[in-house]
């Protein structure tokens, strides 16, 4: 069933805070935020998009290390301060003319549900309130901001039978 979710997907979204980060919010005494990303992550993520996969950010809160991090990975789609993260996704698949089956997001809280619960493939990681895994076709090993987007990037690329392909490169 996993194996079969994962070769549809076309599109995938991630939510930032505890997913592509460790959930953490920091803030310098002058009131900046700053957010760590894993550089794991990023070369699954460049991995899966050249494999055909959309890639997405759809996030509630809004920030300028947000915005450089999807510009330094190439990732064109990005929903930030978004109070309705269903709208985003709809809107999405809508104009990249997708079925919510070959869509999928991967969250890590409540807010996340209704997002997890509309497409085909729903991922969690596992500091996700019980509710959220509940509702996860899958749920990494890896933590949010420790591998985790990397793990699922892998996981798709490997039902789709893309993974040997784009680690060819490092293997020669």
């Amino acid at each position: 069933m996993l194996t079969n979710r994962a070769k549809l997907t076309s599109l995938i979204a991630f939510d930032v805070d505890g997913v592509m980060t460790d959930g953490g919010l920091y803030y310098s005494d002058s009131g900046e935020e700053f957010k760590r990303f894993n550089s794991l992550d990023g070369h699954g993520l460049k991995m899966l998009r050249a494999s055909g996969v959309e890639i997405a950010i759809i996030t509630g809160r809004a920030s300028r290390c947000v915005e450089a991090r999807a510009h330094n990975l190439g990732i064109s789609h990005l929903y930030q301060g978004v109070e309705n993260k269903l709208d985003a996704m709809v809107d999405l698949l809508n104009k990249l003319k997708l079925s919510r089956d070959a869509a999928a997001y991967m969250g890590d809280d409540i807010v996340d549900l209704t997002v997890m619960r509309h497409v085909g493939l729903a991922i969690s990681v596992p500091e996700a309130p019980q509710l959220v895994r509940e509702h996860s076709a899958y749920v990494t090993q890896r933590s949010g901001g420790h591998g985790a987007v990397r793990e699922a990037c892998e996981m798709i690329m490997s039902a789709q039978g893309t993974l040997d392909a784009q680690l060819a490169p490092y293997l020669r």
